[in-house]
């Protein structure tokens, strides 16, 4: 009985993925590129050796900081390394929490061929409004701190 209600579920999950139409993505990235292995300064920090000049980079569904990990179970992890290393732009102690996800995009890194952006809401005393960063935990490229922040360590 266990396993007729199990598969009777998963052929409804299969079913509902594979009659859906997502909404079109403005991210277009294939990710046909090779995966970066980051470093890191420590177990819960990467570490991160550039400044982003473009002001895009991780405030744009466009162009999310691309951290990678989720084929190997190591995406939200991933995404609280490159969080981790972050300060505001005087050094302030930023706080974060994880806003959800959005935009659907196709990818050879992600499950059944696609991934979803995760945005995180970041804070820190004496921020008039908070900032959205968008990440994608699929995909990975050399990590830049946004502009705006700076690193902590």
């Amino acid at each position: 009985m266990k396993k007729h209600i199990l598969y009777t579920c998963l052929v409804a999950v299969l079913v509902s993925f594979s009659s859906c139409k997502t909404t079109e993505s403005t991210n277009t990235d294939t990710g046909k590129k090779k995966n970066v292995v980051h470093k890191l300064y420590n177990k819960e920090t990467f570490k991160i050796e550039k400044y982003s000049e473009d002001k895009s980079y991780g405030y744009t569904e466009e162009n999310p900081i691309k951290v990678g990990g989720a084929l190997k179970s190591k995406g939200p992890e991933n995404e609280r390394r490159f969080l981790n290393a972050l300060a505001g732009p005087n050094g302030e102690v930023i706080t974060y929490i994880r806003g959800g996800n959005c935009c659907p995009f196709e990818t050879e890194n992600g499950f059944l061929g696609g991934g979803l952006l995760d945005k995180y809401i970041i804070s820190y005393k004496g921020l008039k409004e908070n900032i959205t960063l968008y990440i994608n935990m699929y995909d990975s490229e050399e990590l830049a701190v946004p502009v705006g922040f700076k690193l902590k360590y």
